[in-house]
């Protein structure tokens, strides 16, 4: 498939993208891990008062679990750099690179001597996994013409969500056989799978014409040009606001599920089960209403909804904990095919890379502040108030929305439209 001046750009379903949505899947399940794991993870590092209030039995307390998970998002900050290089390297090998290492360190997680030392080590593997990702999701895009990208960006998110599920059920299912650290050790699969989708990976032109142009942001931590900053900062803003509702809402889910309101790992299992079904059917949407709406709307819209739903979520039930779960993937991956294109046209090849990189730093930065104040605000006493957490962490977030007005629509034009100079 040829198009815009002799670059070869490819469907949404060639071998290529199927790839990047692989190394995503790849990223999620490493990545998704200390999550999925968090409950079993407390148990085994805490002291379980059975019988006690749901913090007891939690086995270690909210500000704990809020700062390990601050610690672990804190971590993805080195995501910045590891995505910049691609701009000077190549898409290809640092994405190989970063899944590769992201995942060894997963692994090694499993031989973790206590809380701590868990984080840490799945802290060095964080950030790797983070710009694997990223990367991905640039590759998606470059690779694809204006009528493909938003439905190979779903892809890669699709793949990153299915590595995610799969991380989360296998430990709902077999926690007590397997426990953490045979979930942890699992991820020496997709590390040997790689080896095998890196056949299906190629350097897209874009990037190609880019380098051969000489047109590179210099090689400094995190460069990018004053031609692109002020666009930078608003879509970095964006990125902190909408992290500052993912962040907790992601990262307490299963913690919340199993230790506060004691589902099973089975029930757990099966609300991941059907997220998926609730997350394949937002993706479409999102691809639909990115296409056909805009990519600003959908992105404005899809927020308020993992905001709202993120805060019926923990009001207190089993019930909402398990509607709002799935409306919240639901809104997550409407948002994910829209957003994905949209933060990828709006930069040109030479920075694209780079600018993916501060949007992991920014995503780190307003998960961090989510994490931390979410378990602040949630541990009463004894007493887990998940809704009072959620309100007060979520809601104010929404204001970033407005944002989106500051940014041109980009649905059905090229990146190479809205920044005419060199790719």
């Amino acid at each position: 498939m040829a198009d815009n001046e002799g670059l070869r750009l490819r469907h949404w379903n060639d071998k290529a993208i199927v790839g990047l949505a692989l190394m995503a899947l790849c990223s999620g399940f490493g990545q998704f891990g200390a999550v999925a794991a968090l409950g079993d993870v407390a148990k085994s590092f805490g002291q379980v008062a059975h019988g006690g209030t749901p913090i007891q039995q939690a086995g270690l307390s909210g500000t704990e679990l809020g700062v390990g998970l601050a610690v672990l998002r804190l971590a993805s900050i080195g995501g910045l750099p590891l995505s910049g290089l691609a701009d000077r390297v190549g898409r290809r090998v640092t994405l190989i690179g970063t899944c590769v290492f992201g995942l060894a360190f997963t692994v090694t997680a499993a031989a973790s001597p206590g809380y701590w030392w868990f984080v840490v080590i799945f802290a060095f593997g964080r950030p790797l996994l983070s710009a694997t990702n990223a990367l991905a999701q640039v590759g998606a895009a470059e690779e694809t013409a204006s009528r493909d990208r938003a439905k190979a960006v779903a892809l890669v998110a699709a793949g990153y969500g299915v590595g995610s599920g799969l991380t989360a059920v296998i430990h709902g299912l077999a926690k007590s056989s397997l426990g953490f650290r045979g979930v942890f050790v699992l991820a020496v699969v997709p590390l040997v799978g790689v080896f095998f989708i890196r056949r299906w990976l190629v350097e897209p032109d874009r990037f190609t014409v880019a380098a051969a142009a000489g047109d590179h942001s210099v090689p400094v931590f995190g460069a990018v040009g004053p031609a692109f900053r002020s666009r930078l900062l608003v879509v970095t803003g964006l990125v902190f606001a909408v992290s500052v509702i993912t962040g907790p809402a992601n990262s307490f889910i299963f913690v919340y599920a199993q230790n506060v309101l004691g589902l099973s790992g089975a029930v757990t299992a099966a609300m991941v089960v059907v997220a998926g079904v609730f997350g394949l059917v937002g993706l479409l949407a999102g691809r639909w209403l990115a296409d056909h709406v805009g990519r600003r709307p959908t992105g404005a819209a899809s927020m308020v909804a993992m905001a709202v739903s993120g805060v019926f979520t923990y009001s207190g039930s089993h019930v909402a904990l398990l509607i709002g779960y799935e409306l919240g993937v639901f809104a997550a991956s409407t948002f994910a095919p829209a957003a994905g294109a949209f933060a990828n046209e709006l930069f040109p090849t030479s920075v694209r890379a780079s600018v993916a990189g501060w949007n992991i730093a920014a995503s780190v930065l307003g998960a961090v502040l989510g994490l931390l104040a979410f378990g602040a605000i949630a541990q009463v006493g004894t007493r887990f108030d998940g809704l009072r957490a959620a309100t007060v962490t979520f809601i104010p977030a929404l204001a970033a929305t407005v944002l989106f007005l500051k940014l041109p629509e980009t649905k059905g034009r090229e990146p190479e439209d809205l920044w005419p100079s060199p790719m």
